[in-house]
């Protein structure tokens, strides 16, 4: 039986919902008390492959002030704006989703939305999400880069599991 691909996001958010200051600060995430690495490391065993916005690249590359962090693994970012691919990332304008029919027609593990919340809320609209890892950070922040879009439709999801980690409460659903 050939195991079919799912698109994961796998993401941090504020109680009241949030992924980011206005700012695109996390520093509030980090004050948190987490318990290891909150299940990380398990879940990148799940995936080959990494999609995220412009935005998040970004943020990832000058919070790394490194090398690219997911070296080894397919690797997407969404632009509208011209730029070179790298050994390591490829950029892309595509249509969301014939891009995402694409990648999962392919042989492979499963696909990580990253984010941010513009690239989210394009694989919401085409109902492109197969599971949801959240994990809710204790902390109110009041306004900022919300995970989730207003959308003018419903997407029902079924939990999975909730699991908690130090403070963190992880809650995993999967598409109905």
């Amino acid at each position: 039986m050939e195991i079919r691909r799912k698109i994961v996001c796998y993401i941090a958010a504020s109680l009241d919902g949030y992924i980011a200051t206005e700012d695109d600060s996390l520093e509030w995430l980090f004050r948190v008390e987490g318990e290891g690495d909150a299940g990380y490391a398990e879940f990148m065993e799940t995936i080959d492959t990494v999609v995220m916005g412009r935005r998040t690249y970004d943020w990832v590359m000058d919070a790394e002030d490194g090398p690219f962090p997911y070296q080894g693994l397919a690797s997407y970012v969404f632009t509208s704006a011209a730029h070179q691919d790298d050994p390591f990332v490829k950029f892309t304008s595509q249509d969301i989703s014939s891009f995402a029919k694409d990648l999962k027609a392919q042989p492979g593990k499963d696909i990580w939305v990253i984010g941010g919340s513009s690239l989210l809320h394009g694989f919401l609209k085409e109902d492109l999400i197969d599971e949801w890892i959240i994990s809710i950070a204790p902390t109110l922040i009041g306004k900022g880069i919300p995970l989730f879009r207003e959308l003018d439709f419903e997407i029902p999801l079924k939990l999975k599991s909730v699991k908690s980690y130090g403070q963190f409460a992880q809650l995993h659903y999967e598409r109905k």
